[in-house]
């Protein structure tokens, strides 16, 4: 039987974007097709291999074991990705292998009066989030939405970083299940968060406009780039241009990075500032305003 190997699932409110706010079931999976080592690092500093802090913490594994039994064990970064434990491998074994009944099982277990729809407007989102969800695990999601489907399940966003193209199944699943039944309720949304070179990652393969405009025939799609300083929204800048060339119409947001407040304390001021200027939408991150970015939120 098919499995996806995944970090976490947990309820919570989504911190980011346009639903900001919104109760909401995550689903983490695991794997990245990107490493993100430089976020919170100085540009000009070379990084080969591993985040430096996630080497350190590799290092407390390996001479204390006993101290990280359990994925909620691992602490959390300052710099880099701060998921790194769902994207590098040498984490693999704190995450966990299930088969999809079993993880849309799990996924309903957290909603509230096991009720996706919780009267009147009000709905508990699921979000598929990663790593980068969109990865091979994509073949299985046509399944485990049809098992949320069946308990009520009407919003659905994939968080992704805007460089895997939907399988063709998927994509008729999607525009089936969603775009044609119900495109002007805005169910299905593709928040998109592109890297930037402050990221660490090369500009020929986080930009991809082309992707993400086919994103944006099926869902509500935007842009939401994660950014520190003026050179980086000028990256923004360029980024955001190619994308308007392409045809891609939806909003852009800018969003301070840090993963524990005392690096995005120092940023939100500066980039909720730099998105008014240009016009742009400011995204908070709202876990960690409210846990301090714990697992689980």
């Amino acid at each position: 039987m098919d499995k996806i190997t995944y970090t976490e699932i947990f309820y919570s409110l989504q911190g980011e974007g346009r639903w900001a706010g919104v109760p909401s079931v995550f689903f983490r999976t695991f794997g990245c097709n990107f490493r993100c080592r430089k976020f919170g690092r100085p540009r000009d500093e070379v990084i080969d291999g591993h985040n430096p802090e996630v080497v350190e913490i590799m290092r407390q594994i390996e001479h204390t074991p006993d101290q990280y039994q359990r994925f909620e064990d691992l602490p959390l970064v300052r710099s880099g990705c701060d998921t790194y434990a769902s994207i590098y491998p040498e984490f693999k074994r704190f995450n966990h292998q299930e088969d999809v009944d079993t993880i849309a099982d799990r996924i309903h277990a957290l909603i509230p009066q096991s009720r996706w729809d919780q009267g009147w407007s009000d709905d508990v989102h699921l979000v598929i989030t990663g790593g980068e969800p969109l990865l091979a695990y994509q073949k299985l999601y046509p399944t485990l939405l049809d098992r949320c489907r069946e308990r009520g399940l009407r919003d659905l966003t994939f968080e992704t970083n805007g460089t895997q193209r939907l399988y063709p199944e998927v994509e008729q699943y999607l525009f089936e299940e969603f775009t044609r039944s119900g495109r002007d309720q805005d169910r299905l949304t593709f928040s998109v968060s592109p890297k930037l070179p402050c990221s660490g990652e090369a500009w020929e393969s986080a930009i991809n406009p082309t992707i993400v405009k086919s994103y944006e025939m099926l869902g509500h799609t935007y842009l939401k780039f994660v950014v520190a300083t003026e050179e980086d929204v000028r990256d923004a800048d360029r980024a955001v241009s190619e994308f308007r060339e392409a045809g891609f119409g939806g909003p852009v947001y800018l969003m301070p990075v840090g993963g524990v407040p005392e690096v995005y304390n120092l940023n939100t001021q500066q980039v909720a500032t730099l998105a008014m200027h240009r016009g742009w939408r400011y995204s908070p991150r709202l876990q960690v305003d409210i846990w301090r970015n714990a697992w689980g939120t």
